[in-house]
């Protein structure tokens, strides 16, 4: 009996053809499980003679079966880590430039309303 779900290319349309995108992913999957050492070498023969002499997608069946699943999406950007400390959600800002700013403008609100004094006294 097959481990792979019903709702699996290779089940659900096993008459289907198999096209190169399809050769392309599997080729790479197989070549992931080699390198990773799921697979060993004579298996990894076989499977891949089976990819490339296949003609419909159910043949892929032994192929897949055992290979694990590819992931299908991509990790959250609040997921990914920055490289900062754990539990520091930004890196810290460098608080002197806005001190300078809230000083300058400060100032600057003193000197204009002590001139308009200057001229309306």
């Amino acid at each position: 009996m097959s481990e792979l779900p019903i709702s699996s290319p290779y089940r659900s349309t096993p008459d289907a053809p198999v096209t190169n995108e399809v050769r392309d992913q599997l080729s790479r999957q197989l070549n992931d499980a080699y390198s990773a050492g799921k697979i060993g070498e004579d298996d990894f023969r076989a499977r891949l003679d089976t990819l490339f002499g296949a003609h419909r997608l159910g043949e892929l069946i032994p192929v897949v079966q055992g290979l694990p699943p590819l992931q299908t999406y991509a990790a959250p950007e609040i997921v990914v880590s920055n490289g900062g400390q754990p539990g520091e959600l930004t890196t810290a800002r460098d608080g002197s430039k806005l001190t300078l700013v809230t000083g300058g403008a400060l100032i600057g609100a003193v000197i204009l309303i002590v001139i308009l004094l200057v001229i309306l006294l």
